[in-house]
């Protein structure tokens, strides 16, 4: 089983690698970390380090991912779903653990929500950590 958990520098996504992080070592799988941003900047590597942090804590290797597209200025949350869901297709992920905000309804009107977008396309089976 191969698991891909996209990190975007917040403690819920966090918390869903260190789920995601026992869930492969139980079921012997594969664990991929990204995240997906418009620049790499130190927030970036930030977010990185702290990756490399819980998988180090869990005992999992591997080497987190960072995809930039550059020249967009503002990404917004169902690109970046849409991108997540071409990374599962392109490489062919079992299953995504993320997190998710719990955003309020108006937020997730104004904004989207990356969850939501992978969740609806029903490709593979999303766990969601709150």
């Amino acid at each position: 089983m191969k698991i891909l958990v996209p990190v975007d520098g917040s403690d819920c996504s966090f918390r869903a690698l260190a789920f995601a992080a026992e869930m492969a070592t139980d079921f012997d799988a594969t664990l991929h970390v990204v995240h997906i941003t418009d620049s790499r900047d130190e927030a970036t590597e930030e977010t990185i380090r702290r990756a490399r942090d819980v998988l180090d804590a869990h005992g999992v290797e591997d080497d987190p991912d960072v995809r930039t597209d550059i020249g967009l200025d503002f990404r917004p949350s169902n690109r970046i779903g849409e991108d997540i869901l071409s990374l599962v297709a392109d490489e062919g992920y079992d299953h995504v653990v993320m997190g998710h905000h719990g955003a309020g309804t108006v937020e997730r009107a104004i904004l989207g929500s990356v969850t939501e977008t992978v969740m609806d396309a029903e490709r593979v089976p999303v766990t969601v950590v709150p």
